[in-house]
């Protein structure tokens, strides 16, 4: 029986994926949290031990301390493991990725400088370290811009500013963010770079000695402007032209092997316009949340099962072409993160049946639960839920996923009931 140490972050959606996927292929899991194991939720697999995701050093030499036996491979569910994950396969002297080249495209500073240095479309960015004025780099700014925090994710953290008063507030929020979110938010600083424009794409891929798969290309049909960017729809296949559908391909495989990253799963996300295509971001994780399962009837498996199939025979499974071949040939899936409208108390909603009901609506996850406490982008970085669907093509996709989300009505209410007396009612 193969044997793999999962990393299972506080709050990650795919947790109990992966463990289905494990389970289903016969893979013994160990598992490892970033919290304590008293307090793990019931997915049928306790913790072997709990570990700051963010200190890896620290964590791995506690690994390498504790835990006894052999493994074939280390997985980490999201990006809040992956540093670890390098960490320990160097260690253990497993398949893996450099840990260096992991450190490189999750930290949003070191990745724009790697793309300067390699001569891809990049725009100008400046880095603000922690306690400097901001309004040291406004004569070499031409707004609008955005601040960004350097190792968030999921459009946590990340503002646009159009002039230099936005900027000032902007660089003083996602500093706040910063400093809620990571430790070595000292350390680190922001990022401000010039706004791309253009539209978003998403490529889903995994990287077999070097070389890249593309597994999915999704479009994201809403404009991604600012000056919060919250992620709603990913629609696949692409429509856009194939030629450049290759060119992303291309330009992602090109930035892998730039940042040295070799094996297991990668996201992209891309801008495209008349000056090209765009690098945001090359993850050496799988897509977040729950919309992977927007694959499963491409893959002819679950991405899950795809990725531990590749730790634990060190290939890709010998299936995926024939799947690939039968992607063109499904019609079109799509996936919506369904947004959080403002901050509060999430209660509960209503109109799920009639959302289920929609021509082409496969399914309707909602992860929030009541009493939770939800926050949109730039200070949360979760979602309500998830709606999913297939259809004979992307527009129809589309338009079943959005008729379904506006069928959805969700209460949230403010975090703390008013107690003082509005001034008319005043003595």
């Amino acid at each position: 029986m193969k044997r793999v140490l999962l990393l299972l972050p506080t709050t990650g959606y795919r947790n109990s994926d992966f463990l289905k996927a494990a389970g289903k292929l016969g893979v013994e899991i160990v598992a490892a949290a970033d919290y304590c194991h008293q307090l793990a939720p019931s997915w049928g697999l306790a913790p072997v031990m709990a570990l700051h995701f963010d200190r890896p050093g620290e964590a791995a030499d506690t690994v390498l301390r504790e835990i006894d036996g052999t493994f074939d491979a280390v997985l980490a569910v999201d990006d809040s493991g992956v540093e670890l994950a390098a960490i320990l396969s160097e260690r253990l002297r497993l398949p893996g990725n450099p840990a260096e080249a992991v450190r490189r495209v999750r930290d949003k500073l070191a990745f724009r400088r790697l793309l300067k240095e390699r001569e891809f479309p990049c725009p100008e960015f400046h880095h603000l370290p922690a306690g400097e004025d901001a309004g040291k780099l406004l004569p070499g700014l031409e707004f609008p811009v955005v601040v960004k925090a350097r190792r968030l994710s999921a459009s946590r953290g990340v503002i646009r500013a159009d002039d230099p008063e936005a900027l000032m507030r902007a660089v003083n929020w996602v500093r706040a963010i910063q400093t809620r979110a990571d430790r070595d938010a000292q350390e680190l600083g922001l990022v401000i770079e010039d706004f791309i424009q253009g539209r978003e794409y998403a490529l889903e891929g995994c990287l077999q000695r070097g070389e890249l798969t593309t597994l999915a290309l999704f479009d994201k049909p809403d404009p991604l402007d600012g000056p919060y960017f919250e992620e709603t729809l990913y629609i696949t296949p692409s429509r856009l032209p194939q030629a450049l559908q290759e060119r992303i391909h291309q330009e992602v495989a090109r930035a892998c092997r730039a940042a040295g990253l070799v094996t297991g799963p990668v996201h992209a996300e891309v801008r495209i316009n008349d000056g090209g295509i765009w690098l945001l971001e090359v993850a050496a994780r799988s897509i977040g949340g729950l919309c992977a399962r927007v694959l499963d009837h491409l893959l002819g498996m679950s991405l899950e099962e795809l990725i531990l199939r590749q730790a634990v025979a060190e290939s890709l499974p010998a299936s995926l072409p024939a799947g690939m071949e039968k992607a063109g040939e499904g019609g079109a899936a799509g996936v919506m993160m369904i947004p959080i409208p403002r901050r509060g108390i999430y209660r509960g909603l209503e109109g799920l049946a009639d959302a289920q009901s929609v021509p082409g609506v496969t399914g309707v996850a909602i992860t929030a639960q009541p009493g939770q406490i939800v926050a949109p982008p730039p200070d949360g970085a979760s979602y309500l839920g998830f709606i999913f669907a297939r259809a004979a093509s992307p527009a129809d996709a589309e338009m079943a996923l959005r008729v379904a989300h506006g069928r959805l009505h969700f209460d949230i209410r403010p975090e703390y009931p008013a107690t003082v007396a509005p001034a008319a009612e005043r003595p």
